[in-house]
């Protein structure tokens, strides 16, 4: 949701978080903690909070830097980004906040304003005469002690956090760890009575309540149910969550079609490779991609499955044999979401150059969206 206009305008404590609409869901979830913030559309004078990812990490970094003259602000920097680089971060901001913010951003904000030692904050970097700081790191957060949003910024209800797969690609477990949290059923409850319709964030929503690793599907079930007696729409497994193959079942899906008003269900598949998915450590094959979207088409779920191309050292015939994954999806009554492969500060592939994208690939990819089956990016200078 749009913040509403007076929010971009007050902050009687002369705290600002910084807004971006694409890290939106970070903002709702740190603006209850930090009391009087306000949102800003530009460096203000007082203390500056900015979430950023890669991707927008120079023009934040020019903002600030463009803004020292003009404005007396403290700056700090938290998001994946400046959590993997914060030696990077520092040459911009004061501040950085390494991995979760919820504890972290609170405490160090007080001692910013009380003149304090930030050498007792744990979790954060700054400069010392000089030198970097990164002091020791903190405990994970529980979910249920903090919540997703505050009125009038919102965000789809976080039930699920970290991930144990360690993806090479992946930013998620070096931001929140590999140990999966959740946050409890009558949390996610409480929440929920915002919306008209309800919707969730979770790097596996069919994860809930296991170990990320082993499905608990009647933990699965119960949430549902529980949400069920709201009698408000759910969408559930749909963007911007997703669902990993291996944990689509027919009962998975059974109480999808059961209790939840979507049709379709974001599927994390990534190659067509088996040796590519070996590579970068995704823990399923491509046949369990196959099953989990033959498992949806059969029960009137159409799988919106994500794809990576260009990953590295994938070779012309790993991009073909993905290729045809996606037409079998398609040729199903699937879809196609894919992403051309951008290497991420902190992951295992940060250092790796994507491959080159074979011209069948991305001739076909540009068939498939003209059809209205496919979109997303996939190559550096297509966006679809």
């Amino acid at each position: 949701m749009t913040p509403k206009k007076r929010a971009l305008d007050s902050s009687p404590a002369g705290i600002w978080f910084r807004w971006n609409k694409k890290n939106s869901y970070s903002i709702a979830a740190l603006l209850p903690l930090v009391p009087g913030a306000g949102l800003a559309d530009g460096p203000r004078d007082g203390i500056m909070l900015y979430s950023i990812a890669s991707a927008q990490a120079e023009e934040v970094y020019r903002e600030v830097a463009g803004s020292r003259a003009d404005v007396e602000a403290v700056f700090v920097a938290g998001g994946p980004h400046p959590s993997a680089r914060p030696e990077e971060a520092l040459r911009s901001f004061d501040y950085v906040v390494i991995g979760e913010g919820e504890e972290t951003l609170p405490e160090l904000i007080s001692v910013i304003k009380g003149g304090g030692d930030p050498e007792t904050v744990r979790g954060i970097a700054y400069m010392r005469d000089g030198a970097i700081r990164i002091t020791p790191q903190r405990e994970e957060v529980d979910l249920d002690l903090y919540p997703p949003f505050r009125p009038p910024i919102f965000s789809p209800v976080e039930i699920s956090r970290g991930c144990p797969w360690g993806c090479a690609y992946c930013q998620t477990p070096q931001l929140f760890g590999r140990k999966m949290r959740h946050r409890s059923i009558s949390k996610i409850l409480e929440y929920a009575r915002f919306y008209s319709d309800l919707r969730f964030t979770s790097p596996n929503a069919l994860a809930y309540g296991s170990d990320g690793v082993h499905p608990r599907i009647d933990k699965v079930e119960r949430l549902l149910l529980s949400l069920s007696e709201l009698h408000k729409p759910i969408y559930f497994g749909t963007f911007p969550s997703e669902v990993r193959p291996d944990f689509v079942t027919e009962e998975a899906v059974d109480l999808i079609v059961r209790h939840c008003r979507n049709r379709h269900l974001s599927i994390g598949g990534q190659s067509g490779s088996d040796r590519i998915l070996k590579m970068i450590a995704r823990g399923h094959d491509v046949e369990a991609v196959r099953r989990a979207c033959e498992i949806c088409i059969d029960r009137g779920i159409v799988p919106n499955l994500d794809l990576i191309v260009g990953l590295p050292k994938e070779t012309a015939e790993d991009q073909r044999m993905t290729l045809d994954l996606a037409r079998e999806v398609v040729g199903g009554g699937g879809r196609i979401r894919a992403h051309h492969f951008t290497p991420l500060p902190g992951t295992v592939l940060e250092d790796e150059e994507p491959a080159p994208l074979a011209a069948e690939v991305a001739k076909e990819m540009g068939e498939l969206a003209l059809r209205g089956k496919a979109t997303g990016k996939w190559s550096s200078s297509d966006q679809r």
